[in-house]
């Protein structure tokens, strides 16, 4: 179900993808073709990779990845990349590390990497931050940003931590997944009154 209006004073469409790269690459594309979305933000709840972070803090991407896709499938076939990552709308980033600046709630920035699993075993976890360097990983980002890339469409992504790189994740999620992405909210509320601020 899509969702037509207006949040903090910006035109909006949301919707919930459901979980994996499938829906939301689907939910994507439908937003593109149906509704011409100018903009494509993916909100939502993530798991922390990267040592230093805690459970609440929100990533933003400066840049998406898949961990379990082989990387010479995106760069030796199309989209034909340059590098094996989805770079977010630097525009969108701009205005992000503005509404950054104003928030109540912690926010960092950085690589998201996507994967169809829960990553409870610690060597899996080791090898994709020794491959990817990645901040937070979760199951839709990337693709995401992927369809918005192919479409040329701004892309950003705002994930509020619901584990940190030291717990299992299927049980802290369960347990964080209300507050985070409350959380996720309402770092997208502000980015959303920055970009009504500016008049974009």
């Amino acid at each position: 179900r899509f969702y037509e209006g207006t949040f903090h004073g910006v035109d909006v469409v949301t919707l919930f993808s459901g979980v994996c790269k499938v829906n939301a690459a689907l939910a994507t594309q439908i937003l593109i073709d149906s509704y011409q979305a100018g903009a494509v933000l993916n909100v939502g709840t993530a798991g922390a990779l990267a040592p230093g972070l805690s459970v609440f803090y929100t990533v933003i991407a400066t840049e998406a990845g898949y961990h379990d896709v082989s990387p010479e499938i995106l760069t030796e076939f199309h989209p034909w990349l340059p590098a094996p990552v989805f770079p977010s709308d630097a525009r969108l980033l701009a205005l992000a590390r503005q509404a950054a600046a104003r928030g109540e709630h912690p926010v960092v920035f950085g690589r998201m990497v996507t994967g169809e699993t829960f990553l409870a075993d610690e060597g899996r976890r080791e090898a994709i931050r020794a491959a990817w360097h990645p901040l937070s990983v979760d199951m839709e980002t990337a693709a995401v940003a992927h369809v918005c890339y192919v479409n040329q469409v701004p892309f950003l992504a705002v994930r509020t931590l619901t584990d940190t790189a030291d717990q299992r994740g299927a049980a802290c999620f369960e347990q964080n997944c209300d507050k985070a992405a409350w959380i996720a909210k309402e770092v997208t509320r502000t980015l959303l009154e920055t970009w009504r601020c500016q008049g974009l």
